[in-house]
């Protein structure tokens, strides 16, 4: 088996903005007229979309809605996050990101973004910090895809590439997903993938308990080792700057 591309989360992963959005989302339920719980958002929301989010923090608190009031909700909720964005004098871009990408673009390989945010967050996220020409493919939470913990933007993602390089012959098993929450590990999973997890939204042993790896940052993560997994050339021991866990990141071939 053969490492062929790689697919990245955006929020947590890319971006350190999960305070912000659940900060957000708890301003959005006192404008509804709802008491927010500081404790849902990492329940509920993280990982998911803001879509499903809104959906299920409503429903809890009996309140049903149709597609039409969801999508202004969404909207403005979007809306929020990007006028707090632009006060901030530099985003805050996860320490290695950049490098993470260069190095990426050195070996070669495509990359994509599967995230449950929306396609003009993502874009002023990527643009403004520098990193909008690495990534290939951007599924996003406004194409109507199942969100995470459900495959369906993996598989997009691997759809929309394959397409975009037929001399690929690109499968979900030749992807490294990586993801720091617990709904995208197992969206990843479900679409047949390896996955690194990162540990900037949950303690580190646990995410280890559900990635195939686990580090710290992008940039403590070895790719040529990663390569030479995928390949089967060596045996899946943890490199320095990360932790295997009892799943190797790759069955050989």
């Amino acid at each position: 088996m053969t490492l062929k591309a790689i697919l990245l989360d955006f929020n947590g992963t890319i971006i350190n903005d999960e305070p912000l959005h659940g900060q957000l989302l708890q301003e959005m339920l006192l404008s509804e007229n709802l008491r927010p719980d500081p404790e849902e958002f990492r329940e509920v929301c993280l990982g998911r979309s803001d879509r499903a989010c809104l959906r299920d923090l409503l429903a809890r608190r009996g309140r049903m809605v149709d597609d039409d009031t969801l999508d202004r909700l969404v909207a403005r909720k979007s809306q929020l996050y990007l006028d707090r964005l632009a006060h901030l004098p530099q985003l805050p871009i996860y320490p290695g990101v950049v490098d993470f990408c260069s190095r990426v673009r050195t070996l070669g390989l495509p990359m994509g973004i599967v995230t449950g945010a929306l396609a003009a967050e993502v874009e002023t996220v990527l643009s403004r910090a520098g990193l909008r020409s690495f990534f290939s493919v951007l599924i996003t939470g406004d194409m109507g895809l199942e969100s995470k913990p459900a495959p369906d933007g993996y598989l997009q993602a691997v759809a929309q590439l394959r397409s975009q390089l037929d001399r690929l012959d690109l499968q979900p098993q030749n992807c490294l997903a990586i993801e720091d929450t617990y709904p995208g590990i197992a969206a990843a999973k479900a679409a047949g993938m390896q996955v690194v997890g990162v540990a900037t939204s949950h303690p580190f042993q646990m995410v280890h308990r559900r990635a195939d790896w686990v580090v710290d940052f992008l940039n403590t993560l070895d790719l040529d080792r990663v390569q030479r997994l995928f390949a089967g050339r060596e045996r899946p021991e943890p490199p320095i700057g990360a932790t295997m866990s009892d799943t190797p990141i790759a069955s050989g071939n």
